[in-house]
């Protein structure tokens, strides 16, 4: 079965950019990684893969628009200034494309 265009869309626009989900969800609180996941779940409406958010924010550290602190035994996140500032751009870039459709 062919998948309509509009469901491509959907899976490029949510699972290939994971990333601007985190950085909305981390630009309210700080969290930990399953936490994260069942966060986007409940707000965006779809499943994070376990493996790939892990890699995203292994990425998104590495990179730094994120930062990792311990607390106890988990590990959480927080958004950096960078990060901050690339969810900004995002919302302009993304509301400018929603407007020109």
């Amino acid at each position: 079965m062919v998948k309509e265009p509009v469901e491509r869309l959907k899976e490029k626009v949510l699972k290939e950019n994971l990333w601007v989900f985190l950085f909305k969800i981390l630009a309210k609180n700080d969290e930990y990684a399953y936490e994260l996941r069942k966060k986007i779940n409940q707000e965006f409406g779809f499943w994070a893969g376990r493996v790939t958010g892990y890699r995203v924010l292994y990425l998104l550290e590495k990179n730094g628009y994120v930062d990792s602190y311990l607390n106890g035994r988990r590990k959480y996140y927080r958004l950096s200034d960078k990060g901050r500032e690339q969810l900004q751009k995002a919302k302009i870039f993304l509301k400018k494309i929603s407007e020109s459709l």
